[in-house]
């Protein structure tokens, strides 16, 4: 890895499921969330991801969903979060992750 500051070299050392949001630039002529996964396992692009309006930027390696589509959607929050939970599952399925050591049930925190 080029040189980053610890806590990056630290978020890579191992698989990263990322999601974020982008407000836009010249290369993405629009805002949208995003989502990634590091190293990108094998089928990751190909993996069927909700809502039905996420799309894979296959020059970006990442999932998009536009923050339009999240606004107008009948439910924003549920767009929003199917799109980080559909990605994070798409990544750690094809990856093998252990999901049971990663994974906390929010009542039993």
């Amino acid at each position: 890895m080029p040189k980053v500051d610890s806590i990056t070299r630290e978020g890579y050392s191992h698989e990263v499921s990322s999601v974020g949001w982008w407000p836009g630039d010249a290369s993405t002529k629009y805002p949208a969330f995003y989502a990634y996964a590091a190293p990108e396992p094998a089928g990751f692009g190909r993996s069927p991801v909700r809502p039905a309006a996420a799309f894979y930027d296959t020059e970006a390696s990442q999932f998009r969903l536009k923050y339009d589509d999240v606004r107008s959607a009948p439910s924003p929050r549920e767009a929003l979060l199917g799109f980080c939970q559909s990605t994070y599952e798409a990544a750690a399925t094809l990856a093998q992750w252990n999901r049971a050591e990663l994974e906390r049930d929010p009542g039993k925190v």
